[in-house]
């Protein structure tokens, strides 16, 4: 009997500090992700912003001017993600919607 509940505390403990080193590689792994996922992203918006401009990334000047360029850019998304975001909240999304009144919505 005392050697069951050994060997089941000794599991318990076990699992547990192969659960604590799971948890911890895991939050490695999503910090991991996010970056890669940033930098795919700055890299890929980066590319589609100046796809058509010439710009001089080689003087101080070109990179302020890139720099002005892109983040007006992301400060343009940003403001239109707002934007859509109220419009949605705004919206009336209940079933008994007046655009519905003629359209059946039970299933034959």
């Amino acid at each position: 009997m005392n050697l069951t509940i050994t060997l089941i505390g000794i599991i318990l403990i076990i699992a547990a500090i192969w659960v604590i080193l799971e948890l911890k590689r895991f939050r490695h792994r999503i910090l991991a992700v996010f970056l890669i996922c940033l930098l795919l992203f700055t890299y890929f918006s980066f590319t589609a912003v100046f796809s058509g401009k010439s710009l001089d990334l080689s003087s101080v000047d070109g990179i302020k001017e890139a720099g002005g360029i892109y983040f007006s850019w992301l400060s343009s998304i940003f403001s239109n993600v707002k934007v859509l975001s109220s419009n949605a909240i705004k919206m009336d999304w209940g079933v008994n919607n007046s655009s519905l009144s003629g359209v059946n919505l039970s299933k034959n």
